[in-house]
């Protein structure tokens, strides 16, 4: 029996259980992992903040003329 036929054969309340369950742990878990960040020391520096933004990916807007439009 696979774990989705499993799930499939809860009751709806039982599979709302479950789903709320899911959703509460992963809220947990988002709000537990910011703590033991700080906990830990982990926290990124500004150095380390710098050295990320060179990695993010820059967007440049371009207007462009469209024949078809009516202004």
């Amino acid at each position: 029996m696979s774990l989705w036929s499993a799930y499939k054969g809860l009751s709806a309340n039982a599979r709302l259980g479950v789903g709320v369950g899911i959703l509460a742990w992963g809220a947990i878990g988002l709000y537990l992992s910011d703590r033991a960040e700080e906990k830990f020391g982990f926290t990124p520096s500004e150095q380390d903040k710098e050295a990320l933004e060179k990695y993010k990916p820059k967007i440049h807007v371009v207007e462009r003329d469209d024949p078809g439009s009516r202004r």
